[in-house]
């Protein structure tokens, strides 16, 4: 496709939970809820500290958690206020790049923290007031890739009609997964690094006016990577009480291992090379996990700053953290005409995706 009729991704929108807690903060409340279950509470305040987020927003109140025993309950709150977010998010975005909600033909939905029939993205036709012949697809359980993965397919569908608008939307509230009974090492990380946000991306096909501003990148090639035998690196066991993380600590070997070859092979068939990347957007895995990709893939300093904030500032937010990333480089006044940017998600599969993006 020529790049003039390739998608672009007009504006970001996002929003957070009103209710916050520092990480010591939360650092207590585990203390409090573990200490009698003979846990070593010294072990936890270490793996909080060591994720290096300061605080994260939360679906609901912290001292409301204690009443929500039951996967149902959870679940429950996770369909009210994945509903309220998402319609912020959509709202935000859409306001940002001049677009109204009639306007929107096809809606993605992505998660992986809740489950919902209707979907989430069906309740929030009424909400937004979207048109009855608006195309819906809900997308569940990719984890962190998703982000980039509903970009991807959001993009697929603008090349097949050029002249529409498709919004993606993320929401996850990962709070309401936590099984507190489960004294891993996995949940204790968890809890510790992972937060509740959902952010909304508004993209147009190619045959849509450009803005006059420039600041709308062109999708200009998306890319898939699965590794056999990979499946318990990351994911989720259903058990009784809902969703039990699956978490290894091979996570970074599987960045070292695989993502500069990955990365390369996708560039180059795109005709560039690492030293052609302006901006790079990284999902907030981790500390382990932003400096695997740091050092495998040899950027320069800096390259992943707005990941490491995010990730201090917010936890990693799953899906919508390489989203929220994004939103903060095309508010920014750092992208100039003719840039390249790679944004770049792992989840479970285990697979990547890349999405490789032009101003």
């Amino acid at each position: 496709m020529e790049a003039g009729r390739a998608p672009r991704i007009r504006a970001v929108g996002r929003a957070l939970p009103t209710h916050y807690a520092d990480q010591e903060t939360l650092i207590a409340a585990f203390r409090d809820a573990w200490a009698g279950a003979h846990f070593n509470v010294e072990r936890l305040e270490e793996l909080h500290r060591a994720v290096q987020v300061s605080g994260r927003h939360l679906a609901v109140p912290i001292e409301q958690y204690k009443e929500l025993a039951s996967f149902a309950r959870r679940n429950e709150v996770w369909t009210e206020v994945a509903v309220d977010l998402g319609e912020a998010a959509v709202r935000a975005a859409l306001q940002r790049a001049g677009l109204a909600p009639r306007e929107i033909d096809h809606l993605f939905f992505v998660t992986t923290t809740g489950i919902a029939t209707p979907s989430i993205d069906a309740r929030l036709v009424n909400r937004l007031d979207l048109r009855s012949d608006v195309r819906r697809t809900p997308i569940f359980g990719l984890g962190c890739a998703a982000g980039a993965a509903g970009i991807a397919r959001a993009s697929d569908s603008l090349r097949a009609f050029p002249d529409q608008v498709a919004v993606l939307l993320s929401v996850e509230l990962c709070s309401l997964t936590l099984q507190r009974d489960d004294f891993s090492i996995p949940n204790i990380i968890s809890s510790g690094l992972f937060g509740d946000g959902a952010a909304a991306v508004v993209l147009t096909g190619g045959a849509r006016d450009i803005p006059e501003d420039g600041a709308a990148p062109r999708v200009a090639a998306t890319g898939s990577v699965f590794y056999p035998g990979t499946e318990r690196v990351m994911g989720w066991d259903i058990v009784e009480t809902g969703f039990k993380v699956v978490l290894s600590a091979k996570v970074p070997e599987v960045v070292r291992d695989h993502a500069r070859h990955d990365v390369d092979r996708f560039l180059a068939a795109n005709g560039l090379g690492r030293s052609k990347i302006r901006h790079w957007i990284a999902h907030t895995g981790g500390p382990k996990v932003l400096k695997a990709f740091e050092e495998t893939l040899e950027l320069p300093a800096g390259a992943l700053d707005r990941s490491w904030k995010s990730l201090r500032e917010t936890g990693n937010l799953s899906s919508a953290s390489v989203l929220f990333v994004l939103g903060e480089l095309l508010e920014s006044n750092e992208v100039n005409e003719g840039d390249h940017g790679l944004l770049m998600a792992m989840g479970p599969g285990f697979c990547s995706e890349l999405v490789l993006l032009q101003w």
